[in-house]
Protein backbone atom coordinates (compact mmCIF):
# COMPACT_ATOMS: atom_id res chain seq x y z
CA UNK A 1 0.00 0.00 0.00
CA UNK A 2 1.26 3.41 -0.58
CA UNK A 3 -0.42 6.40 0.91
CA UNK A 4 0.31 9.91 -0.74
CA UNK A 5 -0.44 13.49 0.63
CA UNK A 6 0.08 16.85 -1.54
CA UNK A 7 -1.02 20.16 -1.45
CA UNK A 8 -0.30 23.56 -3.03
CA UNK A 9 2.16 22.81 -5.31
CA UNK A 10 1.11 19.00 -5.43
CA UNK A 11 -0.88 18.43 -8.44
CA UNK A 12 2.66 19.48 -10.65
CA UNK A 13 4.18 16.43 -8.31
CA UNK A 14 1.61 14.12 -8.72
CA UNK A 15 1.59 14.45 -12.32
CA UNK A 16 5.26 13.74 -12.66
CA UNK A 17 5.14 10.63 -10.08
CA UNK A 18 2.38 9.07 -12.01
CA UNK A 19 4.23 9.49 -15.24
CA UNK A 20 6.86 7.76 -13.62
CA UNK A 21 5.28 4.83 -12.13
CA UNK A 22 4.93 1.52 -14.39
CA UNK A 23 1.71 0.16 -15.37
CA UNK A 24 2.25 -3.01 -13.61
CA UNK A 25 3.09 -1.95 -10.31
CA UNK A 26 2.22 -4.60 -7.76
CA UNK A 27 0.97 -1.77 -4.75
CA UNK A 28 -2.24 0.20 -4.61
CA UNK A 29 -2.22 3.80 -4.42
CA UNK A 30 -4.38 6.04 -2.08
CA UNK A 31 -4.13 9.76 -2.53
CA UNK A 32 -5.30 12.43 -0.43
CA UNK A 33 -4.84 16.30 -1.96
CA UNK A 34 -6.34 19.43 0.02
CA UNK A 35 -8.77 20.45 -2.05
CA UNK A 36 -11.72 22.73 -0.59
CA UNK A 37 -14.95 20.62 0.03
CA UNK A 38 -17.07 22.34 -2.86
CA UNK A 39 -14.17 21.49 -5.05
CA UNK A 40 -14.60 19.15 -8.09
CA UNK A 41 -12.90 16.15 -8.76
CA UNK A 42 -10.93 16.68 -11.89
CA UNK A 43 -7.53 15.38 -9.95
CA UNK A 44 -8.32 11.65 -10.66
CA UNK A 45 -8.88 12.19 -14.73
CA UNK A 46 -5.76 14.42 -14.49
CA UNK A 47 -3.90 11.57 -13.19
CA UNK A 48 -5.89 9.10 -15.18
CA UNK A 49 -3.96 10.50 -18.19
CA UNK A 50 -0.67 11.40 -16.81
CA UNK A 51 0.56 7.41 -16.44
CA UNK A 52 -0.10 4.00 -16.85
CA UNK A 53 -2.09 3.20 -13.69
CA UNK A 54 -5.67 3.40 -13.81
CA UNK A 55 -7.10 6.47 -11.04
CA UNK A 56 -10.41 7.55 -10.45
CA UNK A 57 -12.25 8.72 -7.32
CA UNK A 58 -12.45 6.71 -4.38
CA UNK A 59 -15.44 4.84 -3.93
CA UNK A 60 -16.40 3.88 -0.01
CA UNK A 61 -16.31 -0.16 0.24
CA UNK A 62 -14.28 -1.10 -3.29
CA UNK A 63 -11.95 -3.75 -2.85
CA UNK A 64 -8.09 -2.34 -3.11
CA UNK A 65 -6.11 -3.73 -5.94
CA UNK A 66 -2.99 -3.44 -7.46
CA UNK A 67 -1.98 -1.00 -10.40
CA UNK A 68 -4.85 1.30 -9.23
CA UNK A 69 -4.76 5.15 -7.48
CA UNK A 70 -7.77 5.54 -5.43
CA UNK A 71 -8.14 9.10 -5.06
CA UNK A 72 -9.88 10.83 -2.20
CA UNK A 73 -12.54 13.07 -3.04
CA UNK A 74 -13.76 16.29 -1.86
CA UNK A 75 -15.28 17.15 1.83
CA UNK A 76 -14.03 12.85 2.52
CA UNK A 77 -11.31 11.58 4.67
CA UNK A 78 -9.86 8.14 2.71
CA UNK A 79 -8.95 5.55 5.08
CA UNK A 80 -8.42 1.61 4.56
CA UNK A 81 -9.55 -1.09 6.54
CA UNK A 82 -9.94 -4.72 5.61
CA UNK A 83 -8.17 -4.52 2.43
CA UNK A 84 -10.96 -1.73 1.03
CA UNK A 85 -11.44 1.41 0.18
CA UNK A 86 -13.55 3.52 2.88
CA UNK A 87 -14.83 7.35 2.99
CA UNK A 88 -15.40 9.60 5.78
CA UNK A 89 -17.22 12.90 6.66
CA UNK A 90 -15.50 12.75 9.98
CA UNK A 91 -13.92 15.03 11.84
CA UNK A 92 -11.61 18.02 10.37
CA UNK A 93 -7.82 16.90 10.89
CA UNK A 94 -5.40 19.71 10.91
CA UNK A 95 -8.57 21.82 9.38
CA UNK A 96 -8.41 19.92 6.36
CA UNK A 97 -11.07 16.73 5.28
CA UNK A 98 -9.81 15.17 3.47
CA UNK A 99 -6.45 15.31 5.57
CA UNK A 100 -3.08 13.31 4.79
CA UNK A 101 -2.71 11.98 8.75
CA UNK A 102 -6.02 9.74 8.75
CA UNK A 103 -5.00 8.51 5.70
CA UNK A 104 -1.33 7.31 7.28
CA UNK A 105 -2.58 6.12 10.37
CA UNK A 106 -5.48 3.56 8.95
CA UNK A 107 -3.21 2.53 6.53
CA UNK A 108 -0.22 1.99 9.29
CA UNK A 109 -2.75 0.03 11.16
CA UNK A 110 -3.86 -2.21 8.16
CA UNK A 111 -1.02 -2.84 6.41
CA UNK A 112 2.25 -2.32 8.79
CA UNK A 113 5.69 -3.08 7.10
CA UNK A 114 4.03 -3.60 3.87
CA UNK A 115 2.63 0.69 3.82
CA UNK A 116 5.03 3.02 2.11
CA UNK A 117 3.65 6.95 3.10
CA UNK A 118 4.98 9.55 0.50
CA UNK A 119 4.69 13.37 1.30
CA UNK A 120 4.87 16.01 -1.80
CA UNK A 121 4.86 19.82 -2.00
CA UNK A 122 2.42 21.50 0.43
CA UNK A 123 2.15 23.97 3.22
CA UNK A 124 2.14 23.54 6.65
CA UNK A 125 2.90 19.74 8.61
CA UNK A 126 -0.44 17.78 7.82
CA UNK A 127 1.12 13.99 7.21
CA UNK A 128 4.20 14.30 9.52
CA UNK A 129 2.67 12.56 12.41
CA UNK A 130 1.49 9.99 9.41
CA UNK A 131 4.97 9.33 8.67
CA UNK A 132 6.15 8.66 12.30
CA UNK A 133 3.30 6.65 12.52
CA UNK A 134 3.90 4.29 9.39
CA UNK A 135 7.52 4.04 10.37
CA UNK A 136 6.71 2.91 13.78
CA UNK A 137 4.49 0.27 12.33
CA UNK A 138 7.14 -0.97 10.35
CA UNK A 139 6.70 0.84 7.32
CA UNK A 140 8.81 3.40 5.14
CA UNK A 141 8.63 6.54 4.22
CA UNK A 142 9.53 9.16 1.01
CA UNK A 143 9.68 12.73 0.92
CA UNK A 144 9.91 15.23 -1.97
CA UNK A 145 13.17 16.90 -1.83
CA UNK A 146 12.01 20.51 -0.61
CA UNK A 147 14.53 22.40 -3.00
CA UNK A 148 12.22 20.58 -6.27
CA UNK A 149 8.54 21.28 -4.48
CA UNK A 150 6.72 24.62 -4.80
CA UNK A 151 6.23 24.65 -1.24
CA UNK A 152 8.44 22.62 1.14
CA UNK A 153 6.11 22.89 4.53
CA UNK A 154 4.69 19.57 4.35
CA UNK A 155 7.83 17.98 3.00
CA UNK A 156 10.38 19.32 5.59
CA UNK A 157 7.91 18.88 8.70
CA UNK A 158 7.75 15.32 7.13
CA UNK A 159 11.78 15.02 7.32
CA UNK A 160 11.42 16.50 10.71
CA UNK A 161 9.10 14.03 12.43
CA UNK A 162 9.96 10.70 10.43
CA UNK A 163 13.43 8.92 11.44
CA UNK A 164 14.96 7.83 8.34
CA UNK A 165 12.74 9.41 5.52
CA UNK A 166 14.06 8.95 1.52
CA UNK A 167 14.48 12.48 0.83
CA UNK A 168 14.05 12.70 -3.28
CA UNK A 169 12.72 14.29 -6.18
CA UNK A 170 9.63 12.94 -7.83
CA UNK A 171 11.26 10.72 -10.54
CA UNK A 172 13.28 8.90 -8.00
CA UNK A 173 10.39 8.50 -5.83
CA UNK A 174 8.54 6.61 -8.12
CA UNK A 175 11.77 4.59 -8.39
CA UNK A 176 11.95 3.66 -4.76
CA UNK A 177 7.84 2.87 -4.93
CA UNK A 178 8.76 0.22 -7.61
CA UNK A 179 11.65 -1.18 -5.52
CA UNK A 180 10.18 -1.42 -2.60
CA UNK A 181 7.30 -2.85 -4.18
CA UNK A 182 9.47 -5.84 -5.45
CA UNK A 183 11.37 -6.06 -1.85
CA UNK A 184 9.44 -9.06 -0.05
CA UNK A 185 8.51 -7.81 3.71
CA UNK A 186 9.93 -9.71 6.55
CA UNK A 187 7.85 -11.33 9.59
CA UNK A 188 7.45 -8.15 12.56
CA UNK A 189 6.72 -8.28 15.61
CA UNK A 190 3.26 -6.66 15.22
CA UNK A 191 2.89 -3.42 16.18
CA UNK A 192 -0.33 -2.15 18.46
CA UNK A 193 -0.65 2.04 19.59
CA UNK A 194 -4.25 1.91 21.04
CA UNK A 195 -4.03 5.90 20.47
CA UNK A 196 -3.56 5.25 17.06
CA UNK A 197 -6.43 2.63 16.97
CA UNK A 198 -8.57 4.58 19.11
CA UNK A 199 -8.34 7.78 16.45
CA UNK A 200 -9.04 5.70 13.32
CA UNK A 201 -11.85 3.69 14.90
CA UNK A 202 -13.51 7.48 15.51
CA UNK A 203 -13.07 8.07 11.48
CA UNK A 204 -14.60 4.78 10.80
CA UNK A 205 -17.66 5.25 13.16
CA UNK A 206 -17.04 2.09 15.25
CA UNK A 207 -16.50 4.11 18.49
CA UNK A 208 -17.95 6.63 20.21
CA UNK A 209 -16.29 10.14 20.83
CA UNK A 210 -14.22 9.38 24.29
CA UNK A 211 -11.86 11.83 25.98
CA UNK A 212 -8.43 12.19 24.19
CA UNK A 213 -5.43 10.84 25.99
CA UNK A 214 -3.17 14.23 27.59
CA UNK A 215 -4.06 16.86 29.36
CA UNK A 216 -6.63 19.96 29.70
CA UNK A 217 -4.34 22.52 27.25
CA UNK A 218 -6.11 25.62 28.41
CA UNK A 219 -7.13 26.24 24.95
CA UNK A 220 -10.17 25.95 22.78
CA UNK A 221 -10.68 24.38 19.51
CA UNK A 222 -10.69 26.55 16.17
CA UNK A 223 -13.42 24.32 14.70
CA UNK A 224 -16.09 23.55 17.64
CA UNK A 225 -15.04 25.67 20.35
CA UNK A 226 -14.85 22.66 22.57
CA UNK A 227 -12.05 22.08 25.08
CA UNK A 228 -8.46 20.63 23.59
CA UNK A 229 -6.32 17.74 25.62
CA UNK A 230 -2.77 17.93 24.55
CA UNK A 231 -0.48 15.38 23.45
CA UNK A 232 3.47 15.89 23.65
CA UNK A 233 4.19 13.91 20.23
CA UNK A 234 7.50 14.62 18.50
CA UNK A 235 8.60 16.77 17.37
CA UNK A 236 5.92 19.15 18.54
CA UNK A 237 2.82 18.96 20.76
CA UNK A 238 -0.98 17.96 19.58
CA UNK A 239 -4.14 19.14 20.34
CA UNK A 240 -7.29 16.71 20.18
CA UNK A 241 -11.28 17.82 21.12
CA UNK A 242 -13.92 14.97 22.12
CA UNK A 243 -15.07 15.16 18.65
CA UNK A 244 -12.25 14.24 17.12
CA UNK A 245 -10.55 17.46 15.23
CA UNK A 246 -6.75 17.61 16.07
CA UNK A 247 -4.57 19.66 15.14
CA UNK A 248 -0.65 19.98 15.32
CA UNK A 249 0.68 23.25 16.89
CA UNK A 250 1.20 25.05 13.86
CA UNK A 251 -1.93 24.10 12.12
CA UNK A 252 -3.68 25.56 15.00
CA UNK A 253 -1.73 28.46 15.22
CA UNK A 254 -3.15 29.18 11.29
CA UNK A 255 -6.51 28.55 11.99
CA UNK A 256 -6.64 31.21 14.59
CA UNK A 257 -5.43 33.71 12.88
CA UNK A 258 -7.85 33.25 10.52
CA UNK A 259 -10.17 33.04 13.51
CA UNK A 260 -8.86 36.28 14.41
CA UNK A 261 -8.98 38.28 11.01
CA UNK A 262 -12.51 37.28 10.65
CA UNK A 263 -13.66 38.59 13.66
CA UNK A 264 -11.86 41.73 13.10
CA UNK A 265 -13.22 42.62 9.68
CA UNK A 266 -16.48 42.30 11.50
CA UNK A 267 -15.59 44.75 14.04
CA UNK A 268 -14.65 46.88 11.17
CA UNK A 269 -17.66 46.60 9.07
CA UNK A 270 -19.77 47.43 12.48
CA UNK A 271 -17.22 50.51 13.19
CA UNK A 272 -17.74 51.57 9.75
CA UNK A 273 -21.46 51.38 9.71
CA UNK A 274 -21.07 53.38 13.03
CA UNK A 275 -19.18 56.39 11.68
CA UNK A 276 -21.42 56.44 9.15
CA UNK A 277 -24.54 56.53 10.91
CA UNK A 278 -22.42 59.40 13.57
CA UNK A 279 -22.06 61.23 10.39
CA UNK A 280 -25.57 61.56 9.13
CA UNK A 281 -26.45 62.55 13.13
CA UNK A 282 -23.97 65.38 13.21
CA UNK A 283 -25.27 66.61 9.43
CA UNK A 284 -28.79 65.90 10.93
CA UNK A 285 -27.75 68.41 14.24
CA UNK A 286 -26.20 70.98 12.15
CA UNK A 287 -29.44 71.49 9.68
CA UNK A 288 -31.48 71.68 13.39
CA UNK A 289 -28.54 74.44 14.96
CA UNK A 290 -28.29 71.49 17.59
CA UNK A 291 -24.71 72.92 18.94
CA UNK A 292 -24.23 70.77 21.90
CA UNK A 293 -24.99 67.70 19.94
CA UNK A 294 -23.11 68.21 16.59
CA UNK A 295 -19.91 68.53 18.71
CA UNK A 296 -20.64 65.36 20.91
CA UNK A 297 -21.32 62.94 18.14
CA UNK A 298 -18.42 64.66 16.34
CA UNK A 299 -15.89 63.89 19.27
CA UNK A 300 -17.99 60.16 19.00
CA UNK A 301 -17.05 60.00 15.39
CA UNK A 302 -13.38 60.80 16.70
CA UNK A 303 -13.24 58.35 19.02
CA UNK A 304 -14.74 55.48 15.95
CA UNK A 305 -12.22 56.97 13.53
CA UNK A 306 -9.32 55.91 15.86
CA UNK A 307 -10.51 52.98 16.79
CA UNK A 308 -11.50 52.16 12.82
CA UNK A 309 -7.83 52.54 11.98
CA UNK A 310 -6.21 50.98 15.00
CA UNK A 311 -8.39 47.95 13.52
CA UNK A 312 -7.39 48.15 10.27
CA UNK A 313 -3.99 48.34 11.83
CA UNK A 314 -4.24 44.80 13.72
CA UNK A 315 -6.01 43.38 10.65
CA UNK A 316 -2.69 43.65 8.39
CA UNK A 317 -0.62 42.45 10.93
CA UNK A 318 -2.49 39.32 11.73
CA UNK A 319 -2.54 38.53 7.97
CA UNK A 320 1.15 39.38 8.31
CA UNK A 321 1.40 36.35 10.69
CA UNK A 322 -0.26 33.93 9.05
CA UNK A 323 1.95 34.80 5.96
CA UNK A 324 4.32 33.98 8.18
CA UNK A 325 3.01 30.73 9.49
CA UNK A 326 2.41 29.71 5.98
CA UNK A 327 5.91 29.58 4.95
CA UNK A 328 7.52 28.12 7.90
Amino acid sequence: MVVIAASAGGVEALRGLMAALPGDLAASLLLVLHIPSSGGSALAGILDRSGPLKAAPAVDGEPLRHGRVYVAPPDRHLLVQDATVRLSRGPRHNGHRPAADPLFLSAAVEGGPRTLAVVLSGMLDDGSRGCAVVERYGGAVAVQDPVESLFDGMPRAAMNSARDPQVLPVTEIARWIVGQSETPTGAEEKVSDPQVEREVSLFLKTNQPTTPAGDLSGFTCPECNGPLYETEIRPSPRYECRVGHAWSAQTMASSQAEAVERALWVAILRLEERLRVLERMIQDAERRGQTHSKRRFGEQAEEVGEALETMRMLQSRIGGVEDDLLSS
